[in-house]
């Protein structure tokens, strides 16, 4: 049968699971943290921090592709790459493989917490009473995922990811079309500017944290070893990095528009996740609304899932041996992280603001693996013809600078932040 003929259905398939490693990308770096950021900033600034969004997204392509094509020219995670190849590797590799593990754990608590409480006030507003107890919904939402998990194939969590990213993307670019913020507010928000408050460093790092996390980049060189992509697919890895960028700017964008175009003109920031459903129902009505309730929950479990599987990724990447899905090892970890996510529900903490510090933690760890990264990617004894060129140096320089001075903004930010609560 010639392509031609081929059924559509068949065809858009096949394009999918070429691009598959960028929706579990997406999945992992876009959650109901992403949304709290994103939301928190739009309601509280406009647009005007869509300048870093871009920026982030941009860089995010670069790293994308770069730890991508490392794995497939050397056939190594970044991980033990680090490890094998630089000196002091080893305890440069296990820093890095502590660092994301404790702020993964973090983000999946927050991301239980959030989605648990939304779910609970959420049916309090459409059926009354109380609402739906959040630790039962948070105890259901933990069974499911890690029965997904439990069945040990990574094709069916990468399905899994395309049907839940799939849903978390259409639904906020639905609400983005039925609440579109003036043009002018995109053209303002692309001119550099820091707000005066004293929570917008703080929140700027975030949205690095978010699309830009140290995380994204290291899971995707696992990846790329996992599925034994060659060298002839160097190209569909760059379309799959330059995928997971596009999806990441349109949905945080969307989330941050929808912020700024409701909530940021009536003066009420968001605190809490289901401020920004029930201010905006009155503004959209119920369908709108249950539009992005679906966004919210495609977002939760979508991230979920990554991160319960961070710790046995990167600590078989770490030893440089390959993922057993139905191994003990990977069974434990994620049950134990799944168990960590329990936390905040149990104990009624509110998330949002860990949520927010979590996702700015993330960013002391980008100029460590992007410097080691580089050195890697300038190895012609690693890379061959493959190597960097002047351009890619001259990116990853601006990268690394960028990832300095947010670092610095997380830094004034988090003691911004302690200061308020002390």
């Amino acid at each position: 049968m010639s392509k031609n003929n081929t059924p559509f259905i068949k065809r858009l398939e096949k394009i999918i699971v070429s691009v598959g490693p960028a929706f579990f990308v997406v999945g992992f770096a876009i959650g109901t943290g992403s949304i709290v950021t994103m939301a928190s900033a739009g309601s509280r600034y406009g647009m005007s921090m869509l300048w870093v969004l871009i920026l982030a997204c941009a860089f995010a392509f670069v790293l994308l592709d770069v730890y991508g094509k490392y794995s497939i020219c050397t056939k190594e995670g970044a991980l033990y790459g680090i490890k094998k190849h630089i000196r002091g590797g080893h305890y440069i590799s296990l820093t890095v493989l502590v660092g994301l593990i404790f702020v993964e754990i973090l983000s999946l608590a927050g991301i239980m917490g959030i989605i648990s409480d939304l779910i609970h006030d959420w049916t309090g507003m459409l059926f009354g009473g109380n609402g739906w107890n959040p630790v039962w919904v948070a105890v259901v939402i933990s069974i499911v995922i890690y029965s997904l998990i439990l069945m040990g194939k990574y094709s069916l969590l990468e399905k899994a990811l395309i049907l839940f990213v799939g849903v978390m993307g259409l639904s906020f670019l639905m609400t983005f079309f039925i609440v579109p913020p003036e043009a002018s507010e995109f053209v303002k928000g692309m001119i550099p500017s820091i707000p005066e408050q004293a929570n917008a460093a703080i929140l700027i790092a975030a949205i690095v944290g978010t699309t830009f996390g140290a995380a994204t980049f290291v899971v995707r060189s696992i990846l790329m070893k996992e599925k034994k992509w060659d060298l002839g697919q160097l190209k569909h890895a760059k379309k799959d990095a330059a995928t997971g960028a596009v999806m990441m700017f349109l949905v945080s964008m969307t989330v941050m528009a929808a912020a700024a175009s409701t909530l940021y003109i009536i003066g009420r920031p968001v605190d809490k996740v289901i401020t920004m459903v029930e201010l905006l129902e009155p503004l959209l009505g119920r369908f709108a609304i249950s539009v992005f309730m679906m966004g919210i929950l495609g977002a939760a479990i979508s991230s979920m899932i990554p991160i319960l599987m961070l710790a046995p990724l990167v600590i078989s990447d770490f030893r440089n041996r390959p993922v057993i899905y139905k191994g003990a090892q990977f069974r434990i970890l994620t049950g134990v992280a799944i168990l960590f996510g329990l936390v905040v529900p149990v104990l009624k903490f509110n998330p949002v603001f860990a949520m927010i510090v979590s996702q700015a933690f993330q960013v002391f760890l980008l100029p460590v693996v992007v410097s080691a990264m580089m050195y890697l990617i300038n190895r012609k004894d690693l890379m061959k013809e493959h190597r960097a060129g002047f351009w890619l140096n001259a990116s990853l320089v601006i990268i690394i600078i960028f990832t300095l001075v947010i670092s610095w903004q997380a830094v004034i930010g988090l003691i911004e932040s302690f200061n308020t609560i002390l």
